[in-house]
């Protein structure tokens, strides 16, 4: 089932992001002054890691661990991921060669090797020795890909087994990484502690799992202590500390919007909620689109000499409402279809009759819709059906 809370708190997410790349693109046009306030924007990626270790432990229930479950969850890792990323790398490649002088630096890294190596999900260090792959926002998909691969392997012995597997595997890894020093690629890459945020965001799915349950009062305190802790780390990231001082600080976030009681309800969303899960809806387009959209009204801006006129402020919104428009857009026209069409690609058609009758998705399940690791029987998307942003984040 769909929780419109954690969806509102996606949009927040890359909204974060989008904003600390936003006072980039107003510094680079000399309208620093009177931008965002100074707040570890960049946080937003810690956001976004501990909700989808939430997310992949609420929407893989035991029928997850049967016959053909780690195959479909991999599939629709791969058909939510996989298709957009590819086409804004491939955009991002495509600019590189035809008018390098919009990215600056960023284009540097182009070769065949880093082309492939993005394509693959694979931590490659460019030529200054940063572990980025091409389109360099794409770092945190190389965790997302290795965490979902970890955690699939994990499948197969109940949710808890498989998030311990997954915590041993993790923990191990970045334990090595401490005590032995800087390990060799990929290693290295995957051994930074940031990787045990998806950790505590699947040690919130577990807890929402057992049926635990925080009141309004509650929420708020935590929502407010999140807060309260990511505004004091201000601009400065925190190193080898940062799963705890902007992790810990965003689990508090994400248990104040998973854990309450009416969360995951059948009924419609709060109307202060109800716009920013629309936006939670296209937050993967938001994250990967943005600075195209950034950096193409900083052009404009230059170009017609608006800097002055607009300022900061009304330079900023501007940004910003593109950002949100273009993900709008790529999310319904490009980002959508895609999934679904390859999600149906890799499901197959044969899984349709080896698949028992559906039953109706229970809490035990994850309270995702995700009863069955089959299709659904019936048409995908029809009103009174489960859609695919329904079941997977």
């Amino acid at each position: 089932m769909r929780l419109d809370l954690v969806q509102a708190m996606r949009a927040l997410a890359a909204l974060m992001v989008a904003v600390h790349h936003t006072r980039h693109e107003l510094a680079a046009l000399g309208l620093a002054g009177g931008a965002a306030p100074a707040l570890p924007w960049w946080a937003g990626v810690d956001v976004f890691f501990v909700i989808s270790g939430f997310i992949m432990v609420h929407a893989t229930g035991p029928a997850y661990d049967g016959p053909g479950g780690r195959a479909r969850f991999l599939a629709h890792r791969i058909a939510r991921v996989v298709p957009l990323y590819w086409l804004v790398t491939l955009a991002f490649a495509a600019i590189a060669l035809a008018v390098p002088r919009v990215l600056g630096d960023g284009g540097a890294a182009l070769t065949p090797e880093s082309v492939a190596a993005s394509l693959l999900f694979w931590p490659m260090a460019r030529p200054d020795g940063s572990v980025l792959p091409l389109y360099g926002l794409g770092w945190t998909l190389n965790y997302e890909m290795f965490f979902y691969a970890v955690f699939a392997l994990g499948l197969g012995r109940g949710r808890g087994a498989t998030v311990a597997l997954a915590g041993a595997a993790l923990g191990g890894l970045v334990l090595a990484g401490l005590l032995a020093g800087p390990l060799p690629l990929p290693f290295g890459f995957w051994a930074d502690p940031i990787v045990l945020e998806f950790l505590f965001g699947a040690g919130l799915g577990l807890l929402r799992g057992t049926g635990f349950r925080l009141g309004g009062a509650g929420r708020i305190a935590l929502a407010l202590a999140g807060v309260a802790a990511l505004a004091m780390l201000a601009t400065g990231e925190p190193g080898p500390l940062r799963p705890f001082l902007a992790g810990v600080p965003a689990s508090l976030l994400v248990a104040a919007a998973a854990l309450g009681r009416g969360e995951g309800a059948r009924r419609p969303p709060a109307p202060l909620v109800a716009p920013l899960a629309v936006l939670g809806d296209a937050s993967y387009a938001l994250y990967l689109v943005h600075p195209f959209a950034l950096r193409a009204i900083r052009e404009g801006v230059a170009r017609l000499g608006l800097g002055p006129t607009l300022g900061a402020a009304g330079t900023g919104a501007l940004m910003l409402a593109a950002s949100v428009a273009a993900a709008l857009l790529v999310y319904r026209l490009v980002e959508r279809p895609l999934t679904r069409r390859l999600r149906a690609v890799l499901d197959g058609t044969g899984r349709r009759k080896a698949c028992a009758p559906p039953r109706a998705a229970s809490f035990a399940d994850g309270g995702s819709g995700l009863a069955s690791p089959c299709p659904p029987q019936g048409g995908e998307g029809r009103p009174g059906t489960a859609s695919p942003r329904d079941r997977d984040p």
